[in-house]
């Protein structure tokens, strides 16, 4: 007898590569299981390496209401056609597209992980639309994911969905950390230094990392602005920015890409598919980000062995203990976080207390493998819960 079938689906394949990487093999032990997402070249390379089915519709992360309803047609006859048992679907737009589909087709189990909300940064009508599709995503589903407790409380003050459907996995995140790839123990200090001459990083150098898309949303005009300042007076500073820029959905200042692109201290590397190499060679992760849902790169740089300068949202505030393993601040505040950042340069034995609670700190809470048993007992008791 085959096994019955779990569609999960997200809006851009790096979604699925990089939040859910092999969830989506682990979970084939147990479910016929086909992923959904753009990009159908990138979206196939995927299923080669989690050994799992694809399918191909185009979706946008922007607004576009004629392409989001050929998406929503076409996922609906795949659907009725597969007769999945799960459809469970990751990030904004996917979700609407997703579960309205799942809903149409009678797909029995839908399922929706709720890794952030974009719309809070917005305002106007913009935010009503938005308000509206985040209703109607958790209306369609059966169960709501929320990957932090904060973002569960939010969900809850906007009257997005009634508390009976939400459940946060285990201690939060989509995907849990796989402790054995992400260890410092994988690098030698040969390794370490090779990579920082390369870089034209000093030995006497503390390195700062921020790794994600450089855009408004995550702090990164913020981030540069107080870097700046800081290598002003403590010229043996280096930051590496690792991530793309999306200049067309949330562009940074003009004054702050003329800094990345001129100060020998900023070290921009666009996007990394292993970013492991960058974590060895830093002293402190930052992530002044406005909003997160569970932030993997935070869980990432705890299991090699960072603390972290996180902003004090949901997600960040839940992996980061204030003094135990990273610092918290405001969000938006320049400078508190130039602060957080001297506080590190100025004072070792702080960084070295730190340093020495973080790896154990993110095995304990966190642990890849436990998450997904957790996420796949929550299938089996929800499908139980509707035959009861």
């Amino acid at each position: 007898m085959s096994n019955p079938k779990l569609i999960r689906i997200t809006t851009v394949p790096l979604s699925l590569e990089k939040l859910l990487e092999h969830q989506l093999r682990f979970m084939s032990q147990y479910y016929e299981v086909i992923a959904i997402s753009s990009d159908k070249p990138w979206l196939e390379r995927i299923g080669e390496k989690e050994q799992v089915s694809t399918y191909n519709v185009e979706m946008s992360r922007q607004i576009t209401p004629i392409s989001d309803l050929k998406a929503l047609w076409r996922l609906y006859r795949f659907f009725k056609l597969e007769k999945p048992l799960i459809v469970h679907t990751h990030t904004p737009k996917a979700g609407i597209v997703g579960m309205l589909a799942a809903k149409m087709a009678g797909v029995p189990h839908r399922f929706h992980t709720v890794a952030g909300m974009p719309l809070m940064e917005t305002t106007g009508n913009k935010r009503k639309l938005l308000n509206f599709t985040e209703r109607l995503t958790y209306k369609c589903a059966n169960a709501v994911f929320p990957n932090s407790k904060g973002l569960k409380e939010t969900i809850l003050k906007e009257g997005f969905c009634v508390e009976s459907k939400l459940k946060v996995i285990g201690n939060g995140s989509s995907n849990g950390i796989n402790t054995s790839y992400f260890d410092p123990a994988l690098y030698s200090l040969d390794d370490v230094q090779i990579l920082k001459d390369d870089l034209g990083i000093d030995i006497n150098d503390v390195v700062f990392l921020f790794v994600g898309r450089l855009v408004g949303d995550k702090g990164i005009n913020e981030l540069v602005s107080a870097f700046k300042k800081l290598n002003i007076q403590s010229p043996a500073t280096k930051i590496i920015l690792v991530g793309p820029q999306e200049q067309h959905l949330d562009p940074l200042l003009p004054d702050v890409v003329r800094e990345i692109e001129n100060n020998p201290s900023i070290i921009s590397l666009g996007y990394q598919s292993d970013v492991r190499a960058y974590y060895s060679i830093s002293d402190v992760m930052v992530l002044p980000s406005y909003r997160e849902g569970f932030p993997n790169v935070v869980m990432q740089a705890g299991a090699m062995g960072l603390p972290c300068i996180v902003s004090n949202i949901n997600g960040c505030n839940e992996i980061i203990i204030e003094g135990e393993n990273g610092l918290i601040i405001p969000t938006k505040n320049e400078k508190a976080l130039l602060e957080a950042m001297i506080k590190f340069v100025n004072n070792k034995d702080l960084l070295n207390k730190l340093k020495a609670n973080t790896r154990k700190m993110i095995i304990d809470r966190y642990d890849q493998q436990h998450f997904w048993n957790l996420l796949l007992n929550e299938y089996n008791t929800q499908i139980q819960k509707c035959i009861k």
